[in-house]
C-alpha cells in the first residue's frame, strides 16, 4: 500500500522544500521498521517546480496473524487461507496511518528545526491514495474531506476490468487537492480518516487511542459535521471510548469558546456616546470578583479549571499573594494560546515558577488536582450537558476537594436586558443551559450539602432590581476550614 504527496513551487519557494517539511532528503530512499512491516520513503520526482514524496508500506501478513489480528469482525476466525491472503498489503488502512504517524511524526506536529517558517505556510498539495477501502462509498469520502478544505476525487474501483457488469468494489482511488491546507494538517487528516473509511483497526484499541485521536483532530475535529461517525469508527465502535472522546471534544468547544459573544452583547447594550465614560466589560468585572473572592479566602495555591485562553491566570499572576497558579484545560490548542498570552517562553524564572498549564478533563478525577487552596470554575458548568454535571461535581468537590471553590455562571433572568439578544436565546451558542438565580442556588446548595461545604452567593455586574445581576457567583468553603477560621477569630 502507498500514498504520494506532491507539491509545486517556484525558484523563490522551491517544491523541494517538501523534503524539509517531511524531514526526509529528496536525494535518498529511506526505510523504516514498523510494527506491521517495513515502510519506505522515496521521491519519484524532486525539482524546483514539482516534487513528489511517496510512502510505501510492505505489510508482513504473517506477523499480523501471529499478533492475533487474523480474526474476522466480531472475533470469529476467518478461513485459514483468508488470514494470509487479503487486501492488507495493497489497500490503505489503519496500518498505513500508523506508518504515517511513525515516519512523519515531526511533520505531523508541524516541527521543522532547519526551516521553522515552513510548517505554517500553505502550498499547493496533491495527495493520491490508489486503493482505499471506503465503507460508505465515494459519498462518504466527500463528506469527510470536503469540510476540511479539500477538493475531492473518489473514483470507484471496479471489481474486474474485464467484467464491468460485476459493478464496483468497495475501494476508491482517492485524490485530494488544496492550496489552503498546511502539510501538517494534511497528514493529521489522513492519519484519522484513512482508518475511519476502512472502518477497521488492525491492532488493539485501548484508551490511549482517544488521546491520539484528539491530538490529530485538534483544530478540525471538534467542528467537523461528521464528528460522531469519525470518533466511533476511529475507536472501533467501542462505546466507552467513543463516549469519553465525545465528552472531551465537547469540552474542547468549551475551552475554545471565550467571552467574545458575551462581550459583543455587552458592548451593544452598553454603547455610550463619545462624551460618556466607557463601562467596564462584564468579563473584566467577573475576573475582578473572582480575584477578590480568592484574596478573601487567603488562598495561595489556585486551580483555574477550564482556563481556556488564560485570561484569569493572567489576572492572578499580577497578585504576588498567589504563589502557585495552575490552569487546566482539555484543549491543547487553548493551552497553546494561553501560553502565548502569558508569554511563558519569555517569562522570568521566578514568575515562571508560579504558573503551570496542564491538559486534563474536568469530568474525570485527577490526583494532580488534590491539595490546592482554591479552585475556580468560571463560566464552565453551562457548557456541559446536565447529565455530566455530577461527574464534574465529584471530580472537583469530592476528589480534588480544595478548601475554596468559586463558581460563576450566567443569570438567565438578566437576558431580557440584552437588547441584541433574541428572546429565548442563550448568550453563547455552546451553552447547554442557563440557570435562574433560584436554580443556581438550589444546585449549589445541594453540592455544598453533599460534600461538606458552606456556600454564599454574590452578584457580579450591575444588579437589576427585577432580574438581578448578569452573572451569579457562588463561593464554596469547606466546612472544616470555616470552623477553624471562626475559632481563630474568637481566639
Amino acid at each position: 500500500m502507498f500514498l504520494t504527496v506532491t507539491t509545486t513551487g517556484t525558484p523563490e519557494r522551491p517544491a523541494t522544500d517538501l523534503g524539509f517539511l517531511l524531514h526526509k532528503h529528496p536525494g535518498k530512499a529511506q526505510a523504516f521498521s514498523t510494527s506491521h512491516g517495513r515502510a519506505h520513503v522515496l521521491y519519484p520526482e524532486a525539482g524546483t517546480d514539482r516534487c513528489t514524496a511517496a510512502l510505501l508500506l510492505e505489510v508482513d501478513t504473517v506477523a499480523l496473524v501471529r499478533r492475533g489480528k487474523g480474526k474476522g469482525r466480531g472475533g470469529a476466525p476467518d478461513a485459514a487461507l483468508a488470514q494470509y491472503v487479503n487486501d492488507r498489503p495493497y489497500a490503505a488502512s489503519s496500518l498505513l496511518a500508523v506508518a504515517l504517524g511513525s515516519v512523519f511524526s515531526s511533520a505531523m506536529r508541524g516541527v521543522c528545526a532547519a526551516r521553522p517558517e515552513l510548517p505554517g505556510q500553505t502550498r499547493p498539495l496533491h495527495i493520491e491514495v490508489p486503493a482505499l477501502p471506503a465503507r460508505g462509498g465515494p459519498a462518504l469520502v466527500h463528506r469527510l474531506f470536503e469540510p476540511l478544505g479539500w477538493r475531492v476525487t473518489a473514483e470507484p474501483v471496479g471489481l474486474d476490468t474485464e467484467f464491468p457488469e460485476w459493478g464496483d468494489s468497495r475501494y476508491v482511488r482517492l485524490v485530494l487537492d488544496s492550496e489552503t491546507v498546511t502539510l501538517a494538517q494534511a497528514l493529521r487528516h489522513l492519519y484519522v480518516l484513512l482508518p475511519v473509511l476502512d472502518d477497521a483497526k488492525h491492532y488493539w484499541v485501548s484508551s490511549d487511542e482517544v488521546d491520539k485521536l484528539l491530538r490529530a483532530g485538534e483544530g478540525w475535529l471538534p467542528e467537523h459535521p461528521e464528528q460522531k461517525l469519525i470518533t466511533s469508527r476511529y475507536l472501533s465502535r467501542r462505546w466507552s471510548l467513543t463516549r469519553q472522546a465525545l465528552e472531551r471534544l465537547e469540552l474542547v468547544r468549551l475551552a475554545e469558546a471565550d467571552d467574545s459573544e458575551v462581550e459583543e452583547i455587552d458592548n451593544a447594550v452598553a454603547a455610550e456616546s463619545e462624551t460618556e465614560e466607557k463601562p467596564t466589560p462584564l468579563a473584566v468585572r467577573r475576573r475582578e470578583a473572582i480575584v477578590a473572592a480568592l484574596q478573601e479566602s487567603g488562598a495561595a495555591r489556585v486551580l483555574d479549571l477550564g482556563c481556556g485562553q488564560g485570561q484569569l491566570v493572567q489576572a492572578l499572576l499580577k497578585d504576588v499573594r498567589f504563589t502557585e497558579i495552575v490552569g487546566v484545560d482539555v484543549s491543547v490548542r487553548a493551552l497553546t494560546i494561553a501560553a502565548r498570552r502569558l508569554k511563558l517562553d519569555r517569562m522570568g524564572e521566578r514568575q515562571a515558577a508560579r504558573v503551570e498549564l496542564r491538559q486534563g478533563s474536568l469530568v474525570y478525577t485527577d490526583k494532580r488536582l488534590k491539595g490546592y487552596d482554591a479552585a475556580v470554575l468560571s463560566e464552565v458548568i453551562e457548557h456541559l450537558d446536565l447529565p455530566r454535571l455530577p461527574a464534574l461535581e465529584y471530580a472537583v468537590f469530592g476528589a480534588a476537594r480544595p478548601r475554596t471553590v468559586v463558581v460563576t455562571t450566567p443569570n438567565v433572568e438578566y437576558n431580557v436586558r440584552w437588547e441584541s439578544l433574541p428572546a429565548g436565546h442563550v448568550r453563547h451558542g455552546d451553552h447547554r443551559f442557563e440557570w435562574t438565580r433560584e436554580e443556581f442556588r438550589a444546585w449549589a446548595g445541594q453540592v455544598a450539602e453533599r460534600h461538606g461545604y458552606v456556600v454564599r452567593f454574590e452578584a457580579v455586574g450591575p444588579e437589576d432590581p427585577e432580574v438581578g445581576p448578569p452573572t451569579q457567583m457562588a463561593v464554596f468553603t469547606a466546612a472544616a476550614a470555616t470552623t477553624t477560621a471562626k475559632e481563630a477569630k474568637a481566639a
